[in-house]
């Protein structure tokens, strides 16, 4: 496997490779991302994995200087699962010059845009470069990152871009707790308590299945369910997963997501479910 940091060696390493599958992510590697590894595996073109800490997604305030650099460990666990090449850039040659060209999303002021301004401009923005970097066939994203999912999806689509967008179901741990890099940021008291978010999305869809419409009261009775938890919730929020967009009675294909603070750490998750 190599490991590579610019774009010039990009260029030469991949050639004329026309059926790359490629995994962007900003390393500090989990379960969750292993699995995308091994899905673009099995579309039979050479695996190209990013790492990239990337500023233009995080705001002020956020953990982009500790947001965790694991490079030599990520290397392991990349080659061990099958990746080809690794593209671990530094900020220079990821932007060279000031970002004045930047992606500017639909939804991106909504759930976590709503909490997190700026942050899908920088995340769609950088995969637009990234896709441009490294020109795939098809690239990877978890769905435990559902708007993000949704968002670059919508990117290439009305952008044309000759890329497919897979999307990997979230990998949990054996409690439920959604594996996230930010999950080390947990105390160990904050760890035993993480599962209660998901298990708040789990008794919606429940709820959901068997008919329950009142998605405001749902969403109400679970965000006070977590803060009488010790939760401070930034969101529940039922949505269609076609649009995004808020679910209205007659929806039949539902997300559920959430986004809420444990102490510091701030986890996300979300959970499909069809009536």
């Amino acid at each position: 496997m190599q490991i590579i940091h610019t774009v010039a060696e990009l260029k030469t390493a991949l050639g004329n490779a026309s059926q790359t599958a490629f995994v962007p992510t900003m390393g500090n590697l989990h379960d969750g991302h292993i699995a995308l590894v091994r899905q673009a595996k099995n579309t039979g073109g050479p695996v190209v994995a990013s790492i990239f800490v990337n500023p233009l997604q995080f705001g002020l305030g956020e953990d982009f200087e500790r947001y965790p650099r694991t490079l030599a460990a990520d290397a392991e666990k990349l080659a061990d699962a099958g990746c080809d090449l690794v593209f671990a850039p530094d900020v220079a040659e990821m932007y060279p010059e000031p970002q004045t060209f930047q992606v500017q999303p639909p939804l991106a002021d909504v759930l976590c845009g709503a909490f997190r301004p700026g942050h899908f401009t920088g995340v769609c923005t950088v995969v637009l470069k990234l896709f441009g970097m490294v020109r795939p066939r098809q690239a990877m994203f978890g769905k435990k990152d559902y708007q993000q999912w949704y968002l670059i999806r919508a990117m290439v689509r009305q952008f044309n871009l000759p890329v497919e967008i897979l999307g990997g179901e979230t990998i949990r741990a054996v409690d439920g707790l959604a594996l996230s890099s930010r999950n080390a940021y947990l105390s160990e008291q904050e760890r035993k308590q993480a599962p209660g978010l998901y298990d708040e999305l789990k008794r919606i869809c429940a709820a959901l299945a068997a008919g329950d419409e009142d998605f405001a009261g749902l969403e109400i009775a679970a965000i006070n369910s977590l803060t009488k938890a010790g939760w401070r919730v930034d969101y529940i929020s039922i949505r269609t997963q076609a649009t995004l967009m808020p679910a209205t009675p007659g929806d039949r294909h539902l997300v559920v997501l959430g986004a809420a603070w444990l102490g510091k750490t701030r986890l996300i998750d979300n959970r499909e479910v069809s009536i």
